[in-house]
């Protein structure tokens, strides 16, 4: 598509090469660089069914918190790990909230454990390890005006993955559903429904886990054919 809309505005096609996206060589590098032994994510690791929240606003939150409270209803042990987009106190302090009334034991990042229900992401910079600790993933701004953030990182751990429904702007949101690796959800019940069949029935969520991670690894050697191209041109007489 960039392709074309380069030739568009009068590229010529013969100059034009799509080498791919180099995003997808670097979320695969990440995740098999990413220790489970680390101090980081060791204290953390737990055999309790696990949703990593991703970069959520607070419309996205309106949505996965009423969810989660029916989740749990079928699911008791689940565990929620949440990191807002912006992770400022303002931001943070409706969820633990939100985890109070609910009777949900919540924990900041640096203080939490494995028996925490809900562990507040409340700094930057660790979103991307963190997904390793989970079972499924959800990824913010799908309800939010400012568009949906990456589903590559959690789908390069072979998490299935929930966004919102304004993700259409997203080429990675659209291969993943078409893969059956990710599938939007538009209000409360719909989000209920998808994480009730990922966390109960674990075929699926092994499926679904396989296709996303399928189409990273489809995506990956972007990096090195543009290298590659840009060191050719480099030594074109």
């Amino acid at each position: 598509d960039d392709a074309d809309r380069l030739a568009a505005l009068g590229v010529r096609r013969e100059r034009i090469r799509i080498t791919g996206d180099t995003r997808y060589d670097q979320v695969a590098a990440r995740a098999a660089a990413t220790n489970l032994a680390s101090p980081l994510l060791a204290p953390l690791r737990s055999s309790r069914p696990t949703l990593v929240a991703g970069s959520t606003w607070p419309a996205d939150e309106r949505v996965l918190l009423a969810a989660w409270r029916a989740l749990r209803v079928a699911v008791r042990d689940a565990r929620l790990i949440i990191a807002p987009h912006e992770p400022n106190e303002a931001h943070c302090a409706p969820i633990r909230r939100w985890a109070e009334r609910s009777g949900l034991t919540l924990a900041a990042l640096d203080a939490a454990g494995a028996d925490d229900d809900v562990v507040l992401v409340d700094r930057v910079g660790v979103l991307g390890e963190l997904y390793a600790l989970g079972d499924v993933a959800f990824v913010g701004g799908g309800f939010h005006a400012a568009g949906l953030h990456s589903v590559l990182e959690p789908a390069s751990f072979g998490l299935p993955v929930i966004f919102g429904p304004r993700h259409h702007a997203s080429r990675d949101a659209r291969l993943l559903y078409e893969s059956r690796g990710g599938e939007p959800v538009h209000d409360v019940p719909d989000l209920v429904r998808a994480l009730r069949i990922l966390f109960t029935e674990p075929d699926t969520q092994q499926r679904a886990g396989e296709a996303a991670l399928s189409v990273v690894r489809e995506g990956v050697g972007a990096a090195e054919e543009s290298y590659a191209l840009v060191q050719q041109l480099l030594t074109e007489d």
